[in-house]
């Protein structure tokens, strides 16, 4: 073994187990020091300092600070930006190498090439590994050596080239270098302010995700695939934060999901990967179309509407419950991922690109290839994209998945006295039997801001040129 010292620089990876990262560094040298910066080209983006995500973000940092001063470490926490704050960083603790963990998006991908850059120039290595991903680079191709852009097959190949070492434990024992460690900074130090994590239920850090882990992984896990589309039943994980910002390892979900009844749960896990290939593939996605005729629609100009969509006033009660939900929370149920930007660029008939970036704003779990992936999935322009012409019906899908209306009634309550028969859509109700619910529609809840059956056919004809012209 080495002699020589090492930084592993903490990312979307805030765990002190099974990291690949870490535990190269700690095999290779003799002392491992551990950093984290709050880097300010991302938080100075931010379009609030009343964000959920940087609140989760300190405190899973204040669980994984401790956890590594139980191993003799600790985290050394600089705000700044990183592509100054590491190679200063490595420079003062005299480090051989930087250890890190790759990431996919291109503002990262930018960013890591130009510490690499500064730390070269230094004389001090930068490695990085695969630790957020099953399979990533070039490791899941088609017969012919290239990216898929199809999920199944993707899906088959993946399947077909994992073996147990693809997730097995990443160990993470080694001697940690200690040094006077200031502690992770306050929210208020770095110039944000608290949220409510705590009365939303929301546990950040390591224990939180086990936690979660534990409940959904106990039993909940082999009826995933019956109970995932039902958003008032406790059928999903609600993990995704979690596996955003690495607070517990794909390789533990994924070694758990090849047990018996949890291939619905292991699909939506390779999706992950599939949606992080896509995104390292073709950065293209970014700000346009994966097939680039469809960044020829033309898109509606409806700013009223697309301000009672983000309101959760659109006069749909599952679209309204939904939006509302997200609002509130930081986070919205999957299938109602699909039907609120079904509505809003198929109802609507507004740009994908605008529900992505708000999405972007709102969500806990803002994964940047899961979001553009999925955006691109309901507005038909992504890879393996669902066809133009499939058009969720908000009644409907409200009838199907919500039947009693008990989310809708959570999250819209002024419909809460609304009978089942008319929950879906209020407006059905005679002008007397509102009057006498209290439920006014136009006046205590919106009036459809747009007739479903019409958009259909507007959405149709706007698509159906782009393909004439393809």
């Amino acid at each position: 073994m080495s002699k020589e010292k090492a930084l592993v620089w903490f990312r979307r990876d805030l765990r002190d187990n099974d990291h690949a990262a870490l535990s190269a560094a700690l095999a290779e040298t003799q002392q491992v020091y551990c950093a984290f910066v709050f880097d300010s080209d991302i938080l100075d983006a931010l379009p609030t300092r009343h964000d959920r995500r940087v609140h989760f973000i300190r405190e899973s940092l204040v669980e994984l600070d401790m956890a590594l001063r139980a191993k003799g470490g600790g985290l050394i926490v600089r705000h700044g930006r990183a592509v100054d704050e590491i190679s200063a960083l490595a420079k003062e603790l005299g480090v051989s190498a930087v250890f890190a963990n790759r990431d996919y998006e291109p503002s990262a991908k930018h960013r890591d090439t130009q510490v690499a850059e500064q730390l070269q120039a230094d004389g001090i290595a930068f490695h990085s590994f695969k630790d957020q991903a099953i399979f990533d680079g070039d490791e899941v191709l088609t017969l012919a050596g290239k990216a898929f852009s199809v999920f199944t097959p993707y899906k088959n190949a993946w399947l077909k080239r994992l073996t147990a070492v693809d997730y097995a434990t990443w160990p993470c024992n080694g001697q940690f270098a200690g040094k006077e460690l200031a502690g992770v900074p306050t929210l208020e130090e770095i110039g944000f302010i608290s949220t409510e994590l705590a009365k939303l239920g929301i546990q950040p850090g390591m224990s939180g995700a086990e936690a979660l882990w534990n409940d959904f992984a106990g039993g909940r896990i082999v009826r995933y695939g019956s109970l995932r589309d039902f958003p008032a039943v406790k059928g999903v994980s609600y993990l995704s934060v979690h596996l955003r910002f690495g607070t517990i390892s794909i390789r533990q979900l994924v070694h758990k999901a090849l047990e018996p009844k949890a291939d619905t749960w292991l699909s939506e896990l390779i999706w992950r990967d599939f949606y992080f290939m896509i995104l390292d593939h073709f950065p293209r996605v970014v700000g346009h179309a994966f097939k680039p005729e469809y960044d020829a629609i033309e898109w509606a100009n409806r700013p009223e509407a697309f301000a009672a969509w983000c309101e959760g006033c659109t006069g749909y009660p599952l679209v309204d419950a939904a939006m509302r939900q997200l609002n509130h929370s930081g986070w919205m149920h999957n299938r109602l991922r699909m039907v609120v930007a079904s509505f809003l660029t198929k109802d609507l008939g507004l740009d994908w690109r605008l529900g992505e970036r708000y999405f972007a704003e709102q969500l806990n779990d803002f994964d940047l290839s899961a979001n553009n992936g999925g955006w691109q999935w309901a507005s038909s322009s992504g890879c393996d994209a669902q066809p133009y012409f499939r058009i969720f019906n908000p009644i409907t899908q409200s009838e199907k998945f919500d039947a009693e209306g008990k989310f809708i009634r959570r999250y819209v309550p002024e419909l809460a006295k609304v009978p089942d028969k008319y929950i879906h859509a209020p407006w059905r109700m005679g002008r007397i039997e509102q009057e006498a619910l209290g439920v006014v529609i136009g006046r205590d809840y919106p009036a459809p801001i747009i007739d479903h059956a019409t958009a259909r056919d507007e959405t149709l004809a706007r698509y159906a040129v782009v393909k004439k012209q393809a």
